[in-house]
């Protein structure tokens, strides 16, 4: 019994143990019973390699839950090799199974690639082919029957042709439509954890509202009480910045909520938007900016935005700025980039001086939720969803001597110096 082996290769060797049973039987029968005289030994001999070879595909696969192609080609190129000499040995051309070669191309068509069905086909053929070239003459009733059996080897080469062609073609749309609708169950997925992250974030910026205004009184009374100290003075600046980021969350959901269109940006208007929001949230990080322009008019082109395009840089901002601050490092290279002959699109680079990705960070960060103690994964799914929405794409991946890069693909409309 086959336990977690790989379905392919567990189908295909059920088969083998039926076929070389059958084999063995049918050869037992036509010489004993029917009394025909056949090389009995030789396909003993043949049978019993076979099933050896069966035993060791077995205790090979026995535990492998995903099968190489190249495994599975090996295993259809022994079959139609066995086939091949069981047929030659009794009959060859002339064998009324001949065409049980058909069987491997078959398999081929829904396991493997293009190329390894063609492989195979060409195999079978070439097998039929040497059998047909090795046949004697044939005469029975006074007619020569050479002419029968070619025409039989072209109908078998256009069967097979058929067969590699029409079900090779059938199983690749399969497997488009499998992928298909598993990007489709993916985006689902992903669309439904997105709505309930917005019904949770809604709810607790609901509920932050009061509290925080709450203490914008008692900052306001403690200031009155006690205008010098330095405790209290303190106080001011994050409060401002709790007040000012509760406005815009407020002023982001009514933007959604009302008017979710799509808008146009110039790059040096959202530059100037990303230096103004990041130095209000982190004063301590010093942004430098580099502009590799291989095209010209970088700085005015026109990008595909919305009210989310600002918020989903900021996440991967904070993410570079809290990378830096565990390694007390204060500077943020952000560079524009517009590569030659490839003008629709604008980069973003966002480089830390952290200690980088991990593989499984790199592996899983943008595509699903992940645990993380230093905040990483939920915003970078939210910014790679925004991506998208904007015809863009996010790619996180490490710098060859420090720390992170995350590289934002931006969809241009138009650049303004080409007005």
């Amino acid at each position: 019994m086959l336990i977690r082996t790989d379905p392919a290769i567990s189908r295909l060797l059920m088969l083998r143990s039926g076929a070389i049973a059958v084999q063995l039987i049918a050869v037992l029968i036509v010489y004993f019973l029917l009394d025909h005289q056949i090389a009995l030994m030789p396909l003993l001999l043949v049978i019993a390699l076979e099933a050896g070879f069966q035993l060791m595909s077995v205790l090979a696969y026995r535990n492998v839950s995903q099968a190489k192609p190249l495994g599975m080609l090996m295993q259809l190129t022994a079959d139609v090799l066995f086939l091949t000499i069981l047929l030659s040995l009794s009959g060859g051309a002339t064998n009324a199974f001949v065409s049980l070669l058909l069987l491997p191309i078959m398999i081929a068509a829904v396991t493997l690639s293009g190329k390894g069905l063609a492989y195979i086909a060409v195999l079978a053929i070439a097998a039929y082919s040497v059998l047909l070239i090795k046949m004697p003459e044939h005469n029975m009733h006074q007619m020569n029957m050479s002419g029968h059996f070619i025409s039989m080897w072209i109908n078998f080469v256009l069967s097979a042709s058929v067969i590699a062609l029409v079900i090779g073609a059938m199983n690749r749309a399969l497997k488009e439509r499998e992928r298909t609708i598993a990007q489709v169950r993916e985006q689902q997925l992903r669309s439904e954890q997105l709505v309930t992250l917005d019904g949770a974030a809604a709810q607790i910026t609901h509920q932050l509202a009061t509290p925080i205004a709450n203490l914008q009184l008692l900052f306001e009374e403690l200031l009155e009480d006690h205008p010098n100290n330095l405790v209290v003075q303190q106080m001011q600046t994050p409060l401002q910045q709790c007040a000012t980021q509760l406005d815009s969350f407020r002023k982001l959901s009514a933007a959604l909520r009302l008017n979710n269109t799509q808008q146009h940006i110039t790059t040096a208007q959202l530059q100037q938007q990303i230096t103004d929001t990041l130095l209000l949230q982190y004063p301590d990080q010093q942004i430098k900016w580099i502009i590799k322009n291989q095209t010209g008019g970088i700085n005015t082109a026109i990008l595909n935005s919305d009210a989310m395009l600002l918020p989903a840089i900021l996440n991967l901002l904070q993410n570079a700025a809290t990378a830096n601050q565990q390694q007390g490092q204060n500077v943020l290279e952000l560079t524009w980039l517009q590569e030659e002959h490839c003008g629709e699109y604008v980069y973003l680079l966002i480089r830390d001086f952290g200690n980088g990705f991990s593989a499984t960070q790199l592996s899983n960060l943008g595509g699903q939720l992940m645990p993380s103690d230093h905040g990483m994964g939920l915003a970078v799914l939210l910014s790679n969803v925004t991506f998208e929405r904007l015809n863009g794409s996010l790619t996180l991946y490490n710098h060859p001597q420090c720390g992170a890069i995350a590289k934002v693909k931006l969809a241009t409309v138009f650049s303004e110096q080409s007005e």
